[in-house]
């Protein structure tokens, strides 16, 4: 399983680009910064596309990679939360502000086929088990587990704030991608928003390792990019404080797992 980083911040600017995950170049995980990163022939082995929630800055390429499959005549499988479908259909894909991907070229065969997913509930998705996980957030979101034919897995957690016990009681992942927002001196503002510090992940790693026995690799995301430098200096101190592999990620970041 090879899991590419297209985007790792939550702000996009010159060198930075929104949440997206790619594995095995065919199955992406959130679209903030998908097609902007990636070639035409690199889209069109995008064929599924998992959603955790419908915030703009993981769902914006969405709209450009449905419009891109019409150049092969593709479809583009999107799973999500029912809320999520719900405020992303007559935002973006309905036809309002752009092509009515649902139903273009034909609604027996749109360029976008919704999903939606149920948390707790396993799936076979493009040939990866898919196992949804609620998280704390703003708005109804979730965390995936994806684990390959290999048995080989990751769980990307999405935006979430602290309170992550029960996701771990549910998964074993060889890599956690998960988000740290911001530095400690925004901790107050960030778990109201639903968002991890630097402090608030040690906090929810602590819990993993006295569940699990273990610390999987951690990489970090969502990263604000005028903070960057003191999420890493923190970040660090967290790493070396808990003895794990903690780092940030960045555009272009490939793992093999």
């Amino acid at each position: 399983m090879e899991v590419h980083i297209l985007g790792a911040h939550n702000i996009e600017t010159k060198k930075t680009r929104l949440t997206s995950l790619l594995i095995d170049g065919c199955l992406a995980i959130d679209a903030g910064g998908l097609t902007s990163t990636l070639s035409l022939s690199q889209q069109e082995k995008i064929k599924t596309v998992l959603l955790t929630h419908h915030h703009f800055d993981h769902i914006r390429d969405l709209l450009t990679l449905g419009f891109n499959t019409a150049l092969w005549k593709g479809q583009i499988e999107v799973y999500a939360l029912r809320y999520t479908l719900d405020v992303i259909i007559p935002c973006l894909l309905d036809g309002k502000i752009y092509v009515n991907l649902l139903e273009s070229p034909s609604t027996e065969k749109p360029l976008i086929r919704l999903n939606t997913i149920k948390p707790y509930k396993k799936e076979v998705i493009a040939g990866y088990e898919v196992l949804p996980l609620p998280v704390k957030h703003s708005v109804p979101t979730v965390g995936y587990q994806i684990t390959s034919s290999q048995s080989r897995s990751l769980f990307y957690t999405g935006d979430t704030g602290p309170g992550l016990t029960d996701c771990w009681q549910h998964v074993s992942p060889k890599l956690l991608i998960t988000e740290v927002t911001a530095p400690n001196e925004f901790s107050g503002e960030l778990t109201r928003s639903g968002h991890l510090s630097p402090q608030s992940l040690k906090e929810e790693l602590t819990q993993f390792r006295q569940l699990k026995g273990y610390l999987p690799r951690v990489i970090i995301i969502h990263i604000a990019p005028p903070y960057e430098q003191k999420v890493k200096e923190e970040v660090a101190q967290v790493a070396e404080e808990l003895r794990a592999d903690i780092s940030l990620g960045y555009e272009g970041l490939k793992v093999t797992l």
